[in-house]
């Protein structure tokens, strides 16, 4: 039932599930209250009408695991990394054992220079739980690297359900409109930040604009 469940999640996504997925579908459901964040540290909050409208955050230097997916549909990128990086936390690495799930998986975008769309090209990347930032377990997966990611200032806005491109494309319009002209971001490169999984309807995501060195 788990399976068939995640089955139609990934149809939604024009994403077909291979049989394989079932053990690390179950080992996620299993481990699913079992979340540690990705350390940060927040520097600011701006609200408006009561609200936190965005907040600046200071990420530190981390290990990451990251797989670049180019398909046709921003969904199917992202779907068919995760299913990579989900064997990997399960089962697929060197220590053979489950890692555990840290929060948020973090997709990176670029638009197009016309900025209308987004190029086909999207990094996901898995956070290290703390005990294996020393030492991280090798994936048996040749197309997933780990990668030491330097330190990111980020100013970040939440938003809540389907991360397609049509829903970024509208959230980054939106915070720009927010924002005002700046110069201290960058243009071109956003992260999308998931915190649930794909199959939870009005899930939790977040815009990230990247800070200027």
């Amino acid at each position: 039932r788990l399976f068939a469940h995640w089955e139609a999640v990934a149809s939604t996504h024009r994403v077909s599930l291979p049989r394989d997925m079932a053990g690390p579908i179950a080992q996620m459901a299993r481990h699913r209250h079992a979340r540690e964040p990705v350390p940060y540290v927040s520097l600011s909050q701006h609200g408006k009408c009561e609200e936190a409208a965005y907040e600046e955050r200071r990420y530190p230097a981390g290990k990451w695991a990251c797989v670049t997916m180019g398909e046709p549909m921003y969904e199917q990128s992202i779907s068919m990394s995760f299913m990579k990086l989900m064997r990997y936390i399960c089962k697929e690495n060197s220590v053979g054992c489950h890692l555990g799930m840290t929060v948020p998986v973090l997709n990176e975008i670029h638009l197009t220079k016309e900025g209308t769309e987004l190029e086909r090209e999207v990094l996901t990347a898995y956070y290290l739980p703390g005990e294996f930032q020393q030492n991280p377990p090798v994936p048996m997966d040749p197309d997933i690297h780990i990668t030491e990611r330097a330190p990111l200032r980020v100013i970040t806005r939440v938003f809540y359900g389907m991360t397609t491109e049509e829903t970024i494309l509208r959230e980054i319009s939106l915070f720009w409109e927010l924002l005002g002209p700046t110069d201290t971001v960058l243009r071109g490169t956003y992260i999308v930040a998931s915190y649930e999984n794909p199959s939870v309807p009005q899930r939790r995501n977040e815009i990230w604009f990247i800070c200027q060195a």
